[in-house]
């Protein structure tokens, strides 16, 4: 019964031997983040990011005046979304919000089309505040979009599609959503998939070089595609190339010798 229940371990122990052994493969460099950051990010503060508005995009944009009567014509009205509660059917107000059209433009009260598309947040606000100028004097600009998201796949623990309420996401902060990659992940090859004005583009960025916070793509646009590619490690798992064959085969023949070592000197 001890000769069984040994083996029994030793069974039971493969797979943590095989995770140990792939584990023990692994590179510092391909791992640790932010290698070299004291010598690479300059400690110059930097707010000058912010996205451009794309087709598709929805922005709430509410305007505010000493007077709140002459604002009224330049907002969108509430809407009221039924939302029943047990029994009782309540409704909650809720502010539309301007779809910007395939040719990048919203319709705008008493101002009428406006071309957003490729602009920024500030240079909106600009924008708005010098044509509501003529009617309103100080008019007040607030501005958000209201569904800016990211998608994340591949090599990530919790893999989908996620909103943020702020415009001024990281490649970071958008991993950390997704709980990090997992111990397969490509660190040093993360591709990125940005569509702007229809066209598409794609960037590698390596987050275990510290320089990467100085890229264009450390900050994420909305809609972004994060996709994170395995190791050859969890390919060849998959896929049970022969590497893993000839580990599994040598686990296999020690196993053997180790039973046939218990198993004789029980007798």
């Amino acid at each position: 019964m001890k000769c069984m229940n040994t083996i029994f371990l030793i069974k039971r122990s493969l797979p943590l031997l095989l995770a140990l052994f792939f584990l023990s493969c692994a590179d510092r460099k391909n791992v640790v983040y932010y290698q070299n950051i004291d010598t690479t990010v300059s400690p110059e503060k930097n707010n000058s990011y912010e996205v451009k508005f794309q087709p598709d995009d929805l922005l709430m944009i509410i305007v505010s005046a000493e007077d709140p009567e002459i604002a009224i014509p330049f907002n969108l009205s509430t809407v009221t979304i039924p939302s029943s509660t047990g029994s009782l059917l309540r409704g909650q107000e809720t502010i539309q919000s301007y779809l910007v059209d395939s040719s990048g433009n919203i319709d705008f009260p008493v101002l009428g089309k406006i071309k957003v598309s490729g602009l920024t947040r500030t240079e909106l606000i600009k924008l708005l505040k010098d044509k509501i100028g003529n009617y309103i004097k100080n008019p007040i600009i607030n501005l958000r979009i209201t569904n800016f998201k990211i998608s994340l796949q591949g090599e990530v623990t919790a893999p989908g599609t996620y909103s943020f309420a702020s415009e001024r996401i990281t490649l970071i902060e958008a991993l950390s959503m997704a709980k990090d990659l997992t111990i397969y992940g490509k660190r040093e090859n993360i591709l990125i998939i940005r569509e702007i004005d229809g066209v598409k583009s794609t960037h590698r960025v390596d987050i275990t070089k510290a320089d990467f916070i100085n890229s264009p793509y450390y900050y994420l646009a909305q809609n972004d595609v994060v996709y994170v590619e395995p190791i050859k490690t969890k390919i060849n798992g998959a896929a049970v190339g022969p590497n893993t064959g000839v580990l599994i085969s040598i686990t296999s023949l020690v196993i053997t010798l180790i039973t046939l070592i218990v198993t004789t000197s029980g007798k």
